[in-house]
């Protein structure tokens, strides 16, 4: 351990300190013999009672080789007592002396000559126990082998926290030489905050006492920013005989590779975590945005400072990976930063169209179907990962240092691109960054794609839907007619609801609403199929019960599906209306003067039950009155019961309203969520006179 090189105000600390006794002489027992030129004992100090056995009274006045030495031993003192006297040079070294019981024993000595102001010499003799004093130095020699080769750090401070000794191991550790050290501040050597919480602990430390074992320091290593070292420091209060604190000493071990391994097992259980929530909070919907927003968020800020999701805009137009030899157009999905960065205006907005150019990372991903890691962005790198020269500015002021694109591949082919970077994460993407964004995006991929799929298949069997719904004309006689179709907005679907006005002999009209159970291509097919035949059999003349029946019998013989249905025919002439219902929701009559009922009619089964009649019921419909036939999508809800629900359609339907167009928006407006699961059809008429008045309604 190197010593100590003393500052401007060390003399000044020692002279300060010079009362407090030293525990090191007190430990060696120095004892003090001044002799007279003849060899005569002039003084004697305590310690040399205790050192050769005789009190200053017996050895006062007596010759030291007489008192002291063995007879075959004294020839040879005196030899090296007068060339000591003659010469003035000093002499040092062990030598028996005989002890008053009789032994003999080895003393080390320091023999000197002194002079006093008229010129005449005296002889100085100071002398320790040699066993003592051999021991110390082994203790001494030991300590300075272990502190010089031991492989953890060692240090002494003072009180000031300046170094006073330092090991080659400390050295190495902070890369700074052991010369350099000594008589410098600990945050001079070291600063920087990491070491700035240390200093703060080693002044409590001198404050308390109470020393601090293994206190965790983490700094970036000088050799690589992206690295960082690790040390375990104990503290301990250096005190002396009287609890009076001397400094610190710091015992520092490197743990770099320990908390290495450390962060490396927490980055896999990270991952592990992150992958094993991927699964739940990916694909929670069949909404390909929303799929595209879910895997943004598990990514940002857990993987990455900020991400984007592309999608190839064939793949959401056509259902294939589709662009031949002209350049892939993407379209973005979702964006997200892990906080506010003027890079995010670097990156393509959702919704947005591009073609990306050759030697862009998203280009070269959807043309190989290989992911492209970049550790370490340079200038030539940023024109890579940037749409054009304005983006890269922008990427390269926000501090991208490093990148990852990875394919997007479902079933096999490649539908799009998730790009992410890092700014504020000072840590490169590595290879195991790499392994788990590919495993979310494969997740993700797969989720997008059958998002993409049910798009598809919703807009084809909602295509379907309203192809097979009816073009109404506004006014049959003695009716204003509006009506709405609504998919359904959510996981399911579009479904099998439908309305019809089928105008019929003698100014009469039928109005239908029903709804086949089930979702999809075969219940629009089916949908479709039973309004076909109501048309058909409208036209026999059938009163609405029997249209039900024959209706019930043709749903047996198509796919095993059951429907609801509610028929009415309307005749002006009488102000009549009859009416059957096939296990469908009650319809409301609203009449004239603003009072909404629900119909009370015999509910019947659903069609496809088969064996159950159904019912006729004749009411009046009156000029001003006006009938509403609805599917359960407008009501139905999954934590409402249908009571409830049926209520708020009579409360919606209470404020006047002159247009029924209105009267429509406004109940779908108040009634159905936005992301309802099932499709509407609602169908509303109103009563007007013909030439001739209707029958005076009974009292």
């Amino acid at each position: 351990m190197s010593p100590v090189r003393q500052g401007p105000d060390d003399d000044d600390r020692q002279e300060s300190e010079g009362s407090e006794p030293s525990a090191l002489i007190d430990l060696l027992g120095v004892a003090a013999v001044l002799l007279e030129a003849d060899g005569r004992i002039d003084m004697w100090s305590p310690q040399a009672d205790e050192l050769f056995g005789y009190t200053r009274g017996e050895a006062v006045g007596q010759y030291a080789a007489q008192l002291l030495l063995d007879p075959e031993h004294r020839e040879a003192a005196i030899a090296l007592f007068a060339e000591v006297m003659g010469t003035g040079r000093p002499w040092a070294g062990p030598f028996p002396v005989r002890h008053k019981d009789g032994g003999t024993r080895l003393v080390e000595f320091r023999n000197m000559r002194l002079t006093d102001h008229l010129g005449d010499h005296y002889a100085l003799g100071l002398a320790s126990d040699r066993s003592t004093l051999l021991q110390l130095e082994r203790k001494l020699a030991l300590s300075d082998r272990l502190v010089s080769q031991a492989p953890i750090g060692l240090s002494v401070l003072d009180t000031d926290l300046r170094y006073l000794a330092v090991n080659p191991a400390l050295a190495a550790m902070h890369q700074v030489s052991e010369a350099d050290h000594l008589g410098r501040r600990f945050g001079e050597v070291l600063p920087g905050e990491p070491f700035a919480s240390a200093e703060d602990c080693m002044r409590e430390v001198l404050d308390t006492g109470v020393p601090v074992v293994d206190r965790q320091v983490v700094s970036q290593a000088p050799d690589g920013p992206e690295e960082e070292r690790a040390w375990a420091m104990s503290l301990y209060r250096l005190e002396d005989r009287q609890g009076h604190a001397l400094g610190i000493a710091n015992v520092v071990v490197d743990i770099t590779d320990r908390y290495r391994a450390a962060k490396k097992a927490d980055r896999a259980q990270q991952r592990l975590r992150l992958i094993a929530g991927s699964s739940a909070r990916i694909g929670t919907t069949l909404e390909v945005d929303t799929t595209a927003r879910e895997l943004a968020d598990v990514v940002v800020p857990d993987l990455a400072d900020m991400v984007a999701v592309d999608l190839l805009d064939s793949v959401l137009t056509t259902g294939r990976t589709d662009f031949g030899d002209s350049p892939a157009v993407f379209r973005a999905l979702a964006v997200k930063t892990a906080y506010p960065t003027s890079a995010a205006e670097a990156i393509l907005a959702p919704g947005r169209l591009t073609s990306y150019h050759p030697d862009h990372v998203a280009t070269h991903c959807v043309r190989t179907g290989e992911p492209v890691l970049i550790t370490h962005v340079n200038s030539d790198d940023v024109s890579r990962i940037a749409e054009n020269d304005d983006a890269a500015r922008l990427l390269a002021q926000a501090g991208v240092h490093s990148d990852l694109a990875v394919p997007l591949i479902a079933r096999g082919q490649i539908i799009g691109v998730m790009g992410m970077a890092r700014a504020r994460n000072p840590h490169p993407f590595d290879e195991d960054d790499l392994a788990l964004a590919c495993e979310l995006a494969s997740s993700a991929a797969l989720s997008i794609d059958n998002a993409v799929l049910h798009q598809h298949i919703r807009s084809t069997a909602e295509t379907l839907q309203r192809t097979l719904l009816p073009q109404l004309s506004l006014r049959h006689p003695g009716l204003e007619v509006a009506a709405r179709y609504r998919p359904a907005q959510a996981f399911s679907e579009v479904g099998g609801d439908w309305f019809d006005v089928i105008p019929l002999d003698g100014d009469r009209t039928a109005l239908v609403v029903g709804d086949v159970m089930g979702s999809g291509i075969p219940a629009a097919t089916t949908m479709g199929r039973l309004r076909t035949a109501t048309s058909t059999l409208a036209d026999l003349g059938l009163d609405p019960a029997r249209i039900l029946t024959h209706l019930d019998k043709i749903i047996q013989g198509l796919d095993p599906y059951l429907a609801t249905c509610v028929y009415a025919i309307y005749d002006p002439r009488d102000c009549r209306l009859n009416i059957a219902c096939a296990g469908h929701l009650p319809p409301v009559l609203k009449h004239a003067d603003g009072r909404p009922e629900l119909l009370e009619l015999p509910t019947g089964t659903p069609l496809g039950v088969g064996g159950v009649p159904f019912e006729t019921t004749t009411l009046d419909l009156r000029p001003g009155d006006q009938l509403i036939l609805y599917t359960d999508g407008l009501v139905e809800t999954r934590d409402d019961p249908i009571d409830q629900r049926l209520d708020d359609l009579l409360h919606s339907l209470a404020p006047p309203d002159l247009s029924i167009e209105n009267t429509c928006d406004r109940l779908l407006q108040q009634l159905r969520a936005p992301a309802s699961h099932d499709d509407v059809a609602l169908l509303i008429a109103r009563a007007h006179t013909l030439t001739h008045d209707c029958p005076p309604q009974p009292a």
